[in-house]
């Protein structure tokens, strides 16, 4: 069975990815060219939603916590519009972020919006998710200037478990007919996720499952660009009920 991330590899991977995404930032022709999988967003946009909420982050934790609600920075600049200084600036939020981190440690309390989820309200988790959410924007800002490139396989594979953790699971009753749901990917993990009253509970298992109501299966790449609507859901192997994939994604309960 495999384990999570530890906390000094999603620090690792965040500055990786963020550097990554910097680079897509630099090779673009212009700053004002949409965003195929963001299209109300240029990529000057994309840039500024990154670095903003990573201050935000970095405030959030900073708080501590006992904290009752996220962070607004305080007197950060405004995120410029020449491309070496918005580079910069970008560089100088993921150094806020990992500082904040490094400074809290993996175990510390702090506030998120997934209070009722599986995923842990700690640091940790926080980092977790925010390698996650940097990993898909880094692709979107790849796919932008015409070079996307596959996540790290460390990336991937993480990244479904922390989707399906964070998002996929509940105290929330299930609104439909009980369900087992499970996914499994071409590296080698697989997760059930169980729908009924109780709300929404995942687990792993040592092998890909039977008796299941509906699975997806793919690579974890795959898996997590469609999870986050960067490819169709029919780019997977899906078998089963497939009405229960819309249930899911039309699901919405308060966390």
């Amino acid at each position: 069975m495999h384990e999570n991330l530890q906390f000094t590899d999603l620090l690792r991977l965040i500055d990786e990815r963020s550097t990554a995404f910097r680079a897509a930032v630099a090779a673009a022709p212009r700053l004002d060219v949409q965003v195929p999988t963001c299209p109300d967003w240029t990529l000057l946009d994309l840039v500024q939603h990154l670095g903003e909420g990573r201050r935000v982050w970095a405030a959030t934790i900073a708080a501590g916590a006992d904290a009752a609600e996220k962070a607004e920075p305080q007197g950060d600049p405004a995120a410029p519009e020449e491309r070496e200084a918005l580079l910069a600036w970008l560089a100088a939020s993921t150094r806020q972020l990992l500082d904040a981190l490094r400074e809290a440690g993996p175990d510390r309390g702090c506030w998120t919006w997934w209070g009722r989820s599986q995923s842990p309200r700690t640091c940790a988790a926080v980092a977790r998710r925010q390698l996650h959410e940097i990993a898909v924007h880094t692709y979107d800002a790849q796919l932008t200037v015409g070079a996307p490139q596959p996540m790290p396989d460390e990336v991937a594979v993480d990244g479904v478990e922390e989707f399906l953790s964070t998002f996929c699971t509940t105290t929330v009753a299930w609104p439909h007919e009980p369900a087992v749901v499970h996914y499994a990917v071409t590296e080698g993990r697989a997760w059930r996720n169980t729908l009924s009253d109780d709300g929404a509970r995942l687990a792993r298992l040592a092998t890909p499952g039977t008796g299941s109501d509906a699975s997806a299966y793919g690579t974890a790449n795959e898996l997590v660009l469609a999870f986050y609507g960067r490819i169709p859901l029919d780019s997977l192997k899906l078998d089963g009920n497939r009405r229960i994939f819309d249930q899911l994604v039309d699901w919405d309960p308060e966390r």
